[in-house]
């Protein structure tokens, strides 16, 4: 007997799938509402499953937020990832494109990453810093390993402080550039490589 068209076109999602699926459903909807208002039941009816199939994945709402936001602040390491050996100041323009093309093409889940801070559930905050802390770490340490800035700039704290305000900058630009496109995204990625050279010098 034929399989229907139905039984033809649908296909069984394997587990990392079905998982990437729920979390993209999960950061449409926490970027769109505070974090209370948002009930894990509607990801599992926006994505066609049931209750107890998101359950067996996120036991609650605060650790599938919080796998929202691993996997948003994953993707932004690695989209910014320094390149061993290449000057910061020539790495700045191309890495700020990248982050700027990940921040258009994943609109929803930068928005709700940047959500966490405001939820009142500290744990899910907890995440959040500990993902800030690593894209300062990556900053600082590809400062170090540049010869015009040298090894010891991560030991100095207004260095520290410095690259802490401009990833707040930067995410408070990004935020309104969501909102508003123009200016274009060459003035925005120049606008905030010119911000931290400007923070950071000498």
């Amino acid at each position: 007997m034929a399989a229907s068209q139905g039984e033809r076109t649908r296909r069984r999602l394997s587990t990392g799938e079905r998982r990437e699926q729920l979390l993209s459903v999960g950061a449409r909807l926490f970027s769109e509402s505070p974090y209370d208002e948002v009930w894990i039941e509607q990801v599992a009816e926006i994505a066609g499953v049931s209750r107890g199939l998101l359950y067996h994945y996120f036991p609650n709402k605060r650790e599938f937020f919080a796998a929202v936001v691993e996997r948003e602040s994953g993707r932004m390491l690695r989209m910014t990832a320094a390149v061993p050996g290449v000057p910061v100041r020539e790495q700045l323009a191309a890495g700020l494109d990248a982050y700027l093309e990940y921040v258009r093409a994943h609109a929803h889940g930068y928005r709700a990453f940047h959500r966490a801070d405001a939820t009142g559930d500290q744990a899910v905050r907890r995440v959040y810093r500990q993902a800030l802390a690593a894209q300062e770490r990556q900053i600082l340490a590809a400062l170090a390993a540049d010869p015009e800035f040298g090894p010891a700039v991560g030991e100095r704290p207004d260095v520290r402080l410095a690259v802490r305000g401009w990833l707040a900058f930067t995410t408070a630009v990004c935020l309104e550039w969501l909102r508003d496109p123009e200016p274009g995204r060459e003035q925005v990625r120049d606008l905030c490589a010119r911000a931290l050279l400007g923070a950071i010098a000498a």
